[in-house]
């Protein structure tokens, strides 16, 4: 029997590793083929009863996790948590994810990421909603509807192009009435403290500016496309809103940002991100929301979780987990 310990692995890692400077290849691969040095396209779809839904990917961030980066506990216990997931040492990874939804007889896209000009800025790491939409065979001006579930910058900032013009020019873009109010208040940007959130205000009337008469507020518990209800879920903004999206005997749960990533604040609900407006709200809210999936066993879509963000939540004792879906080759 082959003894399998980390020692001959990496004695059979360094013989490998001599054959190749050598000259004596291992005799499977002898052909020189040059590396592709780019990502797979991302896009992954699922059924919800008749609707076609896609999971769009518009990348992922890695950053030195801030010293406040979870406001209400040690930076240390963070580190380690990040550390127990495998994130780079000392980083976080943060993944965005919007979801398309075709209803048959609209096309909605949830959320519209980071934007393109945050694309060459972040060295293709964000921004990558449009070019995975038209990989999936999407063309933007077909979209109907831009739903929003709050007004943050990863999740509004790809409506505009690198020039400000319209990503989406036929679509109607829909927007959380009580995060509207908040966000696009004078009075409210007055009294900002941090730069963050001075950003965020700054952000929200760059980027709708000129849009008011495209854009169309909408209220909790309604439906605001076909099959597609709005569920209230604050704490991370006033008007944070998630949607439920049905069809038939189907459903699926579309969490946005009731947690940031899961390896982190799934696992540790009561730990408060540092782009939570109220903190205190977002945490009653998580409990709220993940005792209702888990009890119905709904599949859970995160905009946070990781590609293609597709899942089930648990309950853990006082906390939760989540149990991602398998890739299904068919859909």
């Amino acid at each position: 029997m082959t003894d399998l310990n980390r020692r001959h692995l990496l004695a059979g890692a360094a013989a490998i590793g001599a054959a190749a400077v050598t000259g004596l290849r291992p005799t499977i691969a002898n052909a020189a083929v040059p590396q592709n040095g780019t990502q797979a396209p991302g896009f992954y779809r699922y059924k919800v009863g008749n609707y076609e839904c896609t999971s769009i990917n518009d990348g992922a961030r890695s950053f030195p996790m801030p010293d406040k980066f979870v406001v209400n506990i040690p930076k240390e216990e963070a580190l380690a948590a990040a550390d127990a997931a495998y994130m780079p040492k000392g980083m976080v990874t943060v993944p965005f994810n919007p979801q398309l939804i075709n209803t048959g007889s609209k096309l909605v896209l949830i959320d519209s990421g980071n934007g393109v000009a945050n694309f060459e800025a972040s060295k293709g790491a964000v921004g990558r909603t449009l070019q995975n939409l038209a990989a999936a065979g999407v063309d933007p001006k077909s979209i109907d509807i831009v739903l929003l579930s709050h007004l943050h910058p990863d999740h509004t900032n790809g409506i505009r192009l690198a020039d400000g013009s319209l990503a989406f020019p036929n679509a109607e873009i829909m927007v959380p009435a009580k995060d509207w109010e908040f966000w696009a208040s004078e009075e409210n940007a007055g009294k900002a403290s941090s730069d963050m959130m001075k950003n965020y205000f700054a952000n929200v009337k760059k980027t709708f500016a000129g849009l008011e008469s495209k854009v169309t507020k909408f209220e909790w518990g309604k439906e605001v496309a076909p099959g597609i209800t709005s569920i209230a879920t604050p704490g991370h903004t006033p008007g944070h809103t998630s949607f439920a999206v049905a069809s038939g005997n189907s459903k699926v749960l579309i969490q946005s940002d009731v947690t940031n990533i899961p390896e982190l604040f799934l696992r540790n609900p009561d730990w408060h991100v540092a782009f939570d407006t109220d903190g205190a709200l977002a945490q009653e809210t998580r409990h709220k929301f993940y005792d209702m999936a888990a009890a119905e066993k709904a599949t859970v879509v995160g905009f946070h979780f990781t590609f293609p963000s597709v899942g089930h939540v648990e309950k853990d004792g006082a906390k939760y987990r989540l149990i991602p879906s398998a890739w299904n080759p068919t859909i």
